[in-house]
């Protein structure tokens, strides 16, 4: 996500005074009800909702910023990136259990420490080093079959470092990073490839494992603007990579929603995006769309999508409505209709294990971008999936 603290340092000075004076004064307020197509009923349903303290020490090291979440169902345990640019701790994700959402919030596990190539921790911005990029980590996902994570950074665009996807080992040693289109590649003129901070904030894998969907927050330059109060932005793209080959063979465009929220001061900060996706079956997936808007608060809402139902625009340059189909949506829920004590900037979602009943359990996780006016809120859900 453009988290509210990157983006208000990020900001000219005359920008930076709206986002300040207003703008962060307004985060912790819940988010509103918003209007929206109608949900399919009793898709989910709140199980359980806990939190973590702001500044939690987890051996040493701030736990906040959580931005993606992924659970491992040997181990019984959730894996959490954090997208601090290590500028609190170097990159990192946690481990926790949730055994009883009902009863108790997370207990923390440990830390692990994800390391560059060629070993020792990523740099920060204060210590940029020359051919290293600062990742910007978002998402992150076990492959089961290697027992090896994945994970994604939106990138440093200022620098010429455009969004990627790395492997790394569950004790964080670099693997591999993987090849992307050259789409994704930065534009020193800003006339095309990504906006910096709205790049690869989502990623689902599979059931099979095999491939990995990457999720763009907002459009590429060249395939029309980010969104407003008034109107959608230009489509996302959504990038299948073949694990196997390392390759992407399949790519298709999703069109978020207008900004549902309006910002109390008119003009002030508003901005809505995809924030994660998740795989329902080799073809389904779950898109979960997070607006937020300065004094109003976060909207959360939860699509279906079936990537079957999109044309291919892997090979197209610029997307514009004549030359492709998105992804048709289904509206699955409005998290503001599913009894949470607030809503925040969720941006992590997986599967837990499955309840007593066999049906599937989703968790979210929200980025408290390091901001005490912010919660990092876990809250656990049972989904009934569409006959």
């Amino acid at each position: 996500m453009r988290d509210t603290l990157n983006f208000y340092f990020s900001q000219p000075k005359r920008r930076r005074v709206l986002a300040g004076a207003a703008g962060l004064l307004a985060l912790g307020l819940a988010g509103c009800r918003s209007a929206a197509p109608n949900p399919d009923p009793g898709r989910l349903r709140r199980i359980a909702e806990a939190r973590w303290p702001h500044h939690f020490n987890i051996e040493g090291t701030v736990a906040g910023g959580l931005s993606g979440i992924d659970y491992d169902p040997i181990r019984g345990e959730y894996l959490l990136i954090s997208d601090d640019r290590s500028d609190l701790a170097p990159v990192r994700y946690y481990i926790a259990r949730w055994p009883q959402p009902q009863a108790a919030r997370p207990e923390p596990l440990g830390v692990v420490q994800l390391q560059r190539p060629g070993g020792g921790p990523w740099p920060n911005r204060r210590r940029a080093v020359e051919g290293f990029p600062v990742p910007d980590p978002e998402a992150l996902r076990l492959r089961p079959a290697t027992n090896t994570l994945l994970w994604t950074s939106e990138g440093d665009i200022a620098r010429g470092f455009g969004p990627a996807l790395y492997e790394s080992a569950r004790d964080g040693r670099f693997l591999r990073e993987f090849s992307l289109p050259a789409m994704f590649r930065p534009d020193p003129a800003q006339r095309r490839g990504p906006r910096d901070n709205l790049t690869l904030e989502g990623l689902a894998l599979t059931p099979d494992g095999r491939f990995a969907w990457l999720g763009m927050e907002n459009a590429l330059i060249q395939d029309g603007p980010e969104p407003t109060t008034g109107a959608p932005g230009g489509p996302c793209r959504f990038t299948r990579i073949d694990l196997e080959t390392g390759q992407a063979d399949r790519q298709i465009a999703y069109v978020p929603d207008a900004i549902p929220l309006r910002p109390l001061i008119p003009g002030s900060y508003a901005d809505n995006g995809v924030s994660e996706i998740l795989m329902l079956d080799a073809d389904r997936m779950l898109v979960l769309e997070r607006a937020y808007a300065t004094g109003a608060g976060n909207s959360l809402r939860l699509y279906e999508i079936d990537t079957r139902a999109a044309s291919d625009v892997l090979a197209i340059d610029a997307l514009a409505p004549n030359n492709h189909r998105p992804a048709a949506k289904t509206l699955v829920a409005d998290f503001a209709a599913l009894g949470l004590s607030r809503l925040d900037n969720t941006e992590g979602m997986c599967w837990g294990p499955p309840l007593p009943d066999g049906k599937r359990m989703l968790v979210v996780v929200s980025d408290d971008n390091f901001n005490p006016l912010q919660i990092t809120q876990f809250a656990a859900f049972e989904y009934a999936d569409r006959p």
